[in-house]
């Protein structure tokens, strides 16, 4: 892409209505715009770093042996009536609405019921168990308080992924394979080191669910921290008998501020029962399917990354999502040494790597330097006609101050050998 014709701009200013950092950051430079108070759309870069957050979570899903439906986001009041979660009094973040011919609807916040409903149509015997099936959809919330940016919307993407067993034995397996697929999310994407698995409410259907709460000041939530054994206990179930099970003592423990990333849960066969969902055994006697519920909000991750990544200067983005790999600046005004800078770019391209190309004519040095550290992509590759008359490029990646020469046939290797290094 060239910068020229990028139709967004960065920022000089912060937002005035926004306290978090990863919100002034991604607004400030240029990859998302609020359009109201939790409600934001995703502008060019911004969406480019939303699908590669969300190919990653495909891809692990999809090697566990998810299947990828989308369901739909208008809701039928029948199924959510039945689960008892319909009326304001129960579920107070509904979004509803009246179509012409005065039906009321919904628009979804989870899709437990819809999937369990589904389902019902595939599921008749033990031989079509088990069974993980999955969706990256929007979901819509009325929360009251709608800050944090990205990270607390009223409407927002969501992965959720619905588990369908026989067993409990079997449930516990397709139990630790999401939360398996979930651990290698968080390294992919580049907050593994401060991301852990965090002991929270069960409820009625176990004695826990899982949270994966990422570190940060930003976070909403507190979490009483063992780095040793690498877990953490919501601050809400921490008590004297919780840390016994776990085998933790409160010396060990820190409290820390942390962003829930992702959330895993057992939900028994409470839906299954509600809504029908039973199976014919082995030995023939039909059997509720028992279910688990696995959320992940491909937002809120990109708004933690950001949170756990940035400067003063600006976002420093893991090269997993990074909205490109190589941001390549030019500082040519004669049309020779331009030229030079087009064949740099147009070589880029044809080795398959991704790069935001500033051929700004009329931006002087210092504001292109400046937009390149807010954006915060991996490397920086600047051609000047001083590196040109060399036959070099100055290239320097964000995390890092330092600045190297290299030269023009080499530029490919370095940059390959700083995206994927080696063991």
């Amino acid at each position: 892409m060239r910068q020229s014709q990028l139709f967004t701009r960065t920022k000089k200013d912060l937002p005035k209505d926004e306290v978090s950092a990863s919100a002034q950051k991604l607004l400030q430079a240029g990859f998302i715009h609020k359009e109201m108070a939790g409600v934001y759309s995703y502008l060019p870069l911004g969406l480019r770093v939303l699908v590669k957050i969300c190919q990653i979570i495909r891809e692990e899903m999809n090697q566990i042996g998810g299947q990828e439906i989308e369901l739909s986001a208008l809701q039928d009041p029948e199924i959510w009536q039945k689960t008892k979660r319909w009326p304001d009094e129960t579920v107070d973040i509904w979004f509803k609405t009246r179509l012409k011919n005065n039906t009321e609807v919904g628009l979804g916040f989870t899709h437990e019921e819809p999937i369990t409903r589904l389902m019902t149509s595939y599921v008749q015997s033990y031989r079509d168990l088990p069974r993980l099936i999955y969706q990256i959809q929007t979901k819509f919330r009325n929360e009251a308080r709608a800050k944090s940016g990205i990270m607390r919307c009223r409407e927002f993407l969501m992965k959720d992924l619905y588990s369908f067993a026989r067993t409990e034995a079997e449930h516990g397996e397709q139990y630790e394979k999401v939360k398996n697929a979930y651990t290698k999310i968080w390294q992919r994407v580049g907050i593994g080191d401060s991301t852990y698995l965090t002991f929270a409410s069960g409820g009625v259907f176990a004695k826990y669910s899982h949270e994966f709460q990422t570190v940060s000041e930003a976070g909403e939530d507190r979490i009483y921290l063992d780095r040793e054994k690498g877990i953490a206990i919501n601050k809400e179930v921490l008590t004297d008998a919780v840390m016994n099970d776990l085998g933790v003592t409160k010396k060990n423990l820190v409290e820390r501020r942390a962003i829930e990333v992702g959330n895993i849960f057992s939900l028994g066969t409470r839906f299954s029962e509600s809504l029908g969902l039973v199976y014919t055994a082995e030995d023939g006697a039909r059997q509720p399917v028992i279910m688990g519920s696995y959320g992940i909000g491909p937002g809120r991750l990109l708004g933690t990354i950001v949170e756990l990544r940035h400067d003063q200067r600006g976002i420093i983005w893991p090269a997993s999502v990074a909205p490109f790999a190589v941001h390549l600046i030019s500082l040519c005004q004669e049309e020779a040494d331009e030229k030079q800078a087009e064949k740099i770019y147009e070589t880029l391209q044809q080795e398959n790597i991704e790069v935001l190309y500033d051929d700004r004519p009329d931006v002087r040095a210092g504001e292109k330097f400046a937009d390149s550290d807010l954006i915060g992509i991996p490397i920086r590759a600047v051609v000047s006609p001083k590196t040109l008359a060399k036959g070099m490029v100055e290239v320097k990646e964000r995390n890092s101050d330092k600045v190297s020469m290299v030269s023009m046939s080499e530029l490919v290797p370095w940059i390959s050998n700083r995206l994927n290094p080696k063991p």
